[in-house]
């Protein structure tokens, strides 16, 4: 009837802080004072609007004196995003629920992160995780689902590989309350308690090659579906005309000289996730990584 619900409020959004956020169960009716017809869509009336101030109507459900609701029309001034911005919060809010799953699954004793790509930004981004999710936890679950590569892999295995060799107790402090190592001494932070890592089959290239290296040092059990099978060092090149092309120039093997390329990473435990558990929001892979680190920590 050219209205639209709101069903659902993306946590880290503008539109979800303040006394002009959207809340669920909100009906849109109109944009910038020009009420929905029949046949719009949010798209279209929102076009152009990016990172501009712009008037949402909105019927709200709203208590009275009395008790009973009552639907009151609202105009609330909220800044649209663009789509590249929108799938970032989506992608914010996948990994805030996958993070209290893991918490409620484990009773707290779990933290998780999961690796975007294997580049210089998202390395930065998983140390500065690293950091929160696995303060006093006694295991961890590293995510490199849908990962499209990059070149980071051996600086996240020194994050989980590092070996103790002494630990430190400052001025003033004893064994129960101040033990542990100066952090700006080490080269990357790390893990040393348990770890699972899961992957999928949109798993690519370096996030491969991390679920490899993850399987073949044993550092814990590799979860999820069998990665891509993507795994080559390419280079590009300008040809006369402009035209750019990418060339191959290193193969990777593993250690029992098996290629890379065409062969993906399969895990130790193999967990489809199929499209129904998708549409009813529930990640089978997620659920069998903390059971089986459970199973181990106990």
């Amino acid at each position: 009837d050219g209205r639209f619900r709101v069903d659902y409020v993306l946590p880290r959004s503008r539109t979800n802080a303040g006394e002009m956020a959207l809340r669920e169960g909100d009906v849109i009716t109109a944009i910038e004072l020009e009420p929905l017809r029949k046949g719009d869509t949010l798209d279209a009336r929102l076009a152009g609007r990016a990172g501009e101030e712009t008037i949402v109507t909105v019927t709200r459900s709203m208590p009275t004196a009395n008790g009973g609701p009552v639907d009151r029309s609202l105009d609330l001034l909220v800044i649209p995003v663009s789509g590249g911005a929108e799938r970032m919060l989506r992608y914010d809010d996948w990994q805030l629920r996958n993070a209290r799953m893991v918490d409620e699954l484990s009773g707290g004793r779990i933290g998780y992160l999961h690796i975007r790509s294997m580049g210089t930004p998202d390395l930065v981004e998983y140390e500065r995780d690293l950091f929160a999710a696995a303060y006093a936890k006694d295991g961890l679950i590293v995510d490199v689902r849908n990962n499209g590569g990059g070149w980071t892999t051996d600086r996240i295995l020194a994050s989980l590989m590092y070996p103790r060799h002494a630990y430190t107790i400052p001025r003033g402090a004893t064994e129960q309350n101040g033990m542990g190592y100066p952090q700006d001494r080490l080269f990357i932070q790390r893990f040393n308690q348990p770890v699972n890592m899961l992957c999928n089959t949109k798993s690519f290239s370096n996030a491969e090659i991390v679920s490899h290296a993850f399987k073949t040092i044993e550092r814990g059990t590799l979860v999820g579906e069998q990665t891509h099978g993507s795994v080559i060092s390419t280079g590009s090149f300008t040809l006369v005309d402009g035209t750019r092309v990418r060339q191959p120039f290193r193969g990777w093997f593993t250690l029992d000289g098996t290629d890379m390329e065409n062969n993906g990473a399969m895990p130790d435990l193999l967990i489809p996730q199929t499209p129904e558990d998708e549409v009813n929001g529930v990640d089978s892979q997620l659920k069998a990584a903390v059971e089986d680190l459970l199973g181990r920590l106990d």
